[in-house]
């Protein structure tokens, strides 16, 4: 007997994922650059806790255009897993669960997120905290 033809399940380049899946990946993957990013924070305390040259040293590596571009990625990684994190909370509570709740607050998470890395970048960049 002949194997049927059945019709193959939609692959990821034919389906879309919706915001709400989006943001869960990009929560975990903010977490784990967030990670990663400790790392920088804790070299960046070693050298405050050095002396003068060592924390030049690091203050001109991190003046560089490939340091800058990290620290926006970590600046946005905080504010966007600060968000989901909340939101997240407030599932826990059944708060937002309902579909027009959770498509609404998907748009504000990612609104307030790109607010707060410009906000925080400005004061990073903009403010001569850096060189």
């Amino acid at each position: 007997m002949a194997a049927q033809q059945r019709p193959l399940s939609p692959h990821l380049q034919i389906y879309r994922l919706p915001l709400a899946a989006r943001l869960s990946v990009l929560h975990r993957g903010t977490g784990v650059f967030l990670s990663a990013a400790a790392f920088g924070v804790a070299l960046w305390l070693l050298a405050a806790a050095g002396s003068a040259d060592e924390y030049y040293r690091f203050v001109d590596l991190a003046s560089t255009w490939p340091a800058k571009i990290i620290i926006l990625g970590a600046i946005f990684s905080f504010a966007l897993h600060t968000f989901t994190g909340l939101r997240h909370l407030l599932w826990d509570i059944g708060w937002g669960l309902e579909m027009d709740r959770t498509l609404v607050t998907n748009w504000v998470v990612v609104i307030l997120a790109g607010i707060t890395t410009v906000v925080l970048a400005w004061f990073a960049f903009g403010q001569g905290a850096m060189p």
